[in-house]
């Protein structure tokens, strides 16, 4: 099946979709959902992040329309909205599998360029942008 992302006038979508899904903690959320739903206290307690933290990473997907929620009670349980997104993330594996350490020795993009916490030297992205995306609050 053909790709048509390159034929595509605006690519704003697609680039969107892989920048929700670059970061670590949502990237470890969306896995996570991957096999099943989750309870936003079952994704604090896997992640080691706080409840508003780990609130605001869902906050992104589920304006990303990449996760949706039901409510039981005063719990709302998480779960992916569409199930291509676990077809991307077992193609990725496999993309990743095949490539082994390129991606991760990459000098912009890789472990090295980026710093272990997914930013840059300083913590941000090459974009000057912390590394959820965001730009500084107290810089503003």
């Amino acid at each position: 099946m053909p790709i048509n992302l390159v034929q595509t006038p605006d690519l704003g979508s697609a680039v969107a979709l892989f920048r929700s899904l670059g970061d670590p903690t949502r990237l470890a959320i969306v896995t996570r959902l991957a096999a099943g739903e989750a309870r936003v206290v079952d994704l604090t307690r896997l992640l080691g992040l706080p409840q508003s933290t780990v609130s605001s990473h869902l906050a992104c997907l589920r304006d990303c329309r990449l996760v949706t929620y039901r409510a039981q009670g005063r719990q709302s349980f998480y779960s992916l909205s569409r199930p291509e997104l676990v077809e991307l993330l077992r193609s990725a594996e496999g993309l990743l599998a095949a490539t082994g350490a390129a991606v991760a020795l990459c000098p912009v993009w890789g472990d090295e360029g980026r710093g272990k916490d997914g930013g840059g030297k300083d913590g941000r992205g090459k974009d000057g942008r912390d590394t959820d995306g965001r730009a500084d609050e107290a810089a503003s």
